[in-house]
């Protein structure tokens, strides 16, 4: 997905459907996107096999500000696992395997996205 054809979503929802398109294409079934529990945001929910996997996008259009896995505090881990929580919880998916992945895209000014896919990213 190209620069222009997502001009009108906001920078972050633009990596977010970037990222759901690179997951689609590795075989991934995206199951939620943007699932909200209590005050944490979990940017994608899918499942890879027999793994299901809440995903963190982080966004960046420069290196200016350190990179986007970098951007990936403690505190938004924690709310992160919270979410995650209460999604299993509310689903009654007990016994499932899980995992937590980030997805790091940077654009470079042509538009073109660089994705960096760190699976299993909270160990």
């Amino acid at each position: 997905m190209e620069k222009d054809q997502l001009d009108s979503l906001p920078f972050g929802r633009w990596g977010e459907e970037v990222a759901a398109d690179y997951l689609e294409k590795k075989g991934y079934q995206v199951l939620e996107r943007r699932y909200h529990f209590h005050h944490a945001e979990i940017d994608l929910i899918a499942r890879d096999g027999d793994y299901l996997v809440f995903i963190e996008v982080k966004t960046r259009s420069s290196a200016d500000f350190g990179s986007p896995e970098e951007a990936l505090t403690t505190w938004k881990k924690y709310y992160l696992r919270r979410a995650a929580e209460g999604y299993l919880y509310l689903n009654n998916l007990n016994n499932i395997d899980c995992r937590f992945d980030v997805i790091s895209i940077s654009f470079s000014p042509d538009g073109q996205p660089e994705i960096e896919h760190f699976e299993n990213a909270f160990e």
